[in-house]
């Protein structure tokens, strides 16, 4: 399928791994022109040039902390007016609701929750003006259904999909779309640090853990960043222009819900 979006250009925040990476691929191989960030160079300039030679793109890679005033400005000044928007950021760490003060819970916003709105109040105005936009927002499983030892994403991930809810329905008349992707368990780096702190909580070795972690859901095996990009691809193409507002889980099933 063409999904139509060819010559757009992109932001892709953390994109040098993970998630944003596969979300970045899967744009970059329909044809979208990206600038992408991370707070590691070495590693962004990589994916950087790797997605080049794959992909015959331009890919601008911008390094830089995007929960910081400074690293958003880089990114804006790079790519002024994206026709899309892919937000990300690393989640905050596991913990117990006890151990939490007021600056763990700042942090939290201001990188899940405070980040994503600011990118959005700057780059939907051009998108509204010309009349066609995509913003997609990387959150999580736990807005849907909360995880106990992650109540810092809980809380910050659910404040920014209340702030979607109404702001999507704002502005889907003038051609925009706003949606939440919310990933369950994928390969990456975020879920071996889960994987090891479950084995060291259990008393048990990594590879141990995710078998167990992997017996929990039912597709029976954690997700990959490919098949989420490719679901990010989908709802930045012109033929998702009636999905507004949504939160798509990609979980392996994993959330058990019957909506």
């Amino acid at each position: 399928m063409d999904l139509g979006i060819r010559g757009r250009k992109a932001i892709v925040c953390a994109a040098s791994r993970g998630l944003g990476r596969g979300c970045a691929e899967a744009l970059a191989a329909e044809g979208v022109d990206l600038v992408i960030g991370a707070r590691g160079v070495e590693a962004l300039e990589a994916t950087a040039a790797a997605i080049r030679a794959r992909h015959g793109v331009a890919v601008t890679a911008v390094a830089g902390d995007v929960t910081t005033e400074a690293g958003r400005e880089a990114l804006l000044a790079a790519c002024p007016d994206p026709d899309i928007l892919v937000t990300n950021a690393g989640g905050p760490p596991p913990g117990l609701w006890s151990d939490w003060s007021r600056d763990d819970f700042i942090r939290a916003l201001d990188a899940n929750m405070l980040t994503p709105i600011a990118l959005m109040q700057a780059t939907l105005p051009a998108m509204m003006a010309r009349g066609w936009g995509r913003v997609v927002n990387i959150t999580s499983q736990a807005v849907r259904a909360p995880i106990p030892a992650l109540g810092l994403s809980n809380a910050a991930r659910t404040g920014l999909t209340g702030f979607v809810a109404g702001t999507a329905r704002q502005v889907a008349e003038k051609g925009v779309t706003i949606n939440n992707l919310l990933p369950g368990i994928h390969d990456t780096a975020r879920a071996e640090a889960l994987d090891a702190g479950a084995a060291k909580s259990g008393r048990i070795d990594a590879a141990e853990a995710r078998r167990q972690r992997e017996a929990g859901i039912p597709a029976r095996r954690y997700g990959t960043a490919e098949e989420f990009g490719a679901a990010c691809a989908f709802l930045c193409s012109v033929h998702a222009g009636f999905i507004v507002g949504q939160n798509l889980l990609i979980d392996g099933g994993a959330t058990n819900l019957t909506m």
